[in-house]
């Protein structure tokens, strides 16, 4: 969560300093690549960024992000709150440092509560916020094979950088953020599913039914499959038509968005059978002319060669140094007056160390001595 939240900031333009321990980041070591400790994902996911490798645990490995912290605009950390205090890296230890500093910590629970010290991924997160179990129902739980979780907090990440950056704008003053997974999710999770347990006492039941219907899926075809989704009430009223189930047009269960909803199996089991009956081309075509939405079902490889995202040039070749050829999604979002740079590849262990030190004071005699007590790790030249 904490490198998709700071990718984000870089590929809208900020300068982002990803400190890493000597070690590297473990996520340099998912996946197959080129080169030791440049994965694939690592890859994707610290693009535009400049790497500093530090020994935090060495009091001048910590005296040294003092400095560099001292005129940034934004810390971003995704660590324990107990590692962050013993490392005396926490909002209250900085803001007499910098004032201006807006401190976001990114943690796998609320910092008020008892699980505040439990540690937190991606899948525990699924488990604990109802995800897991509204993925899998009516079966057993099940996690989201995206890793969503870490993406959507990190994204919860930036728009709280993003209003505490506003605030200061107008007071001048920098503040601490705390981002939870575990609230995130929570709130994320229960926008549609809470049903009946919105209202106090209960009204009824918690959940969606349309979203935890078993025949809610993409649909085979003669051919293929599909996405389809019929929603409103002209788009069913047409779907009928184009089936031929004109007995249906005035039926109490499927005139209402409400009983349809609670008849949504029958439904969906009737689209399901239908779209069985003809080709790809020819539901994509009667489709769209009834404004029905209607798509192909991509798999991750035929996404590279998608015509729509060819034409609005969804994807930017980029030259890495020590990686080669990489291609990689652009940021999604267009500004009419500020384009987006496409930014430089992600860095190699510590690329960056002697640069970002020397901007922030670091004589080359210090920062030597910084690497011969293995404090920095500095690639060679």
């Amino acid at each position: 969560m904490g490198p998709y939240c700071t990718l984000v900031l870089a590929r809208m333009g900020a300068d982002v300093v990803k400190v890493e321990a000597p070690d590297g980041d473990i996520v340099r070591f998912i996946g197959g690549g080129r080169n030791p400790g440049m994965g694939p994902i690592f890859l994707a996911t610290n693009h535009g960024k400049r790497s500093v490798a530090l020994d935090l645990k060495q009091p001048e490995g910590r005296a040294v992000l003092l400095r560099l912290l001292a005129d940034a605009d934004v810390f971003v950390t995704n660590m324990r709150p107990s590692a962050l205090a013993k490392l005396e890296l926490r909002y209250e230890d900085l803001q007499q440092l910098n004032p201006r500093l807006v401190h976001c910590s990114l943690t796998g629970f609320d910092g008020a509560g008892p699980y505040r010290d439990y540690a937190a991924y991606d899948d525990v997160i699924q488990a604990v916020s109802g995800l897991a179990v509204t993925q899998g129902e009516p079966g057993p739980p099940a996690y989201v094979r995206s890793p969503v979780t870490d993406k959507i907090v990190g994204l919860m990440g930036v728009n709280a950088i993003l209003a505490a950056l506003m605030s200061r704008e107008r007071t001048g003053a920098g503040q601490g953020v705390e981002v939870p997974m575990f609230e995130t999710m929570v709130g994320f999770n229960l926008l549609d599913q809470q049903g009946g347990s919105v209202f106090v006492p209960p009204i009824g039941p918690s959940g969606y039914v349309r979203t935890s219907s078993p025949y809610r899926k993409p649909y085979r075809t003669a051919d293929g499959y599909l996405g389809v989704i019929v929603y409103t009430d002209r788009q069913w009223l047409s779907f009928f038509e184009l089936i031929g189930r004109l007995d249906l047009l005035d039926s109490d269960r499927f005139r209402t968005i409400t009983a349809r909803t609670e008849h949504i199996d029958e439904l969906y089991q009737l689209v399901e059978q239908a779209l069985l009956t003809r080709t790809n081309e020819w539901w994509r075509a009667e489709l769209a002319a009834l404004g029905i939405p209607c798509v192909p079902v991509l798999s991750t490889d035929e996404l590279l060669d998608d015509e729509h995202l060819r034409a609005v040039e969804m994807f930017e070749d980029i030259e890495h140094p020590s990686e080669g050829t990489m291609r990689l999604p652009r940021m999604p979002v267009r500004f009419s007056a500020t384009p987006v740079d496409p930014g430089a590849p992600a860095p190699r262990l510590g690329e960056h160390g002697p640069e970002v030190l020397r901007e922030a004071g670091f004589t080359d005699a210090d920062i030597e001595r910084l690497t011969n007590a293995g404090i920095l790790n500095a690639p060679p030249d």
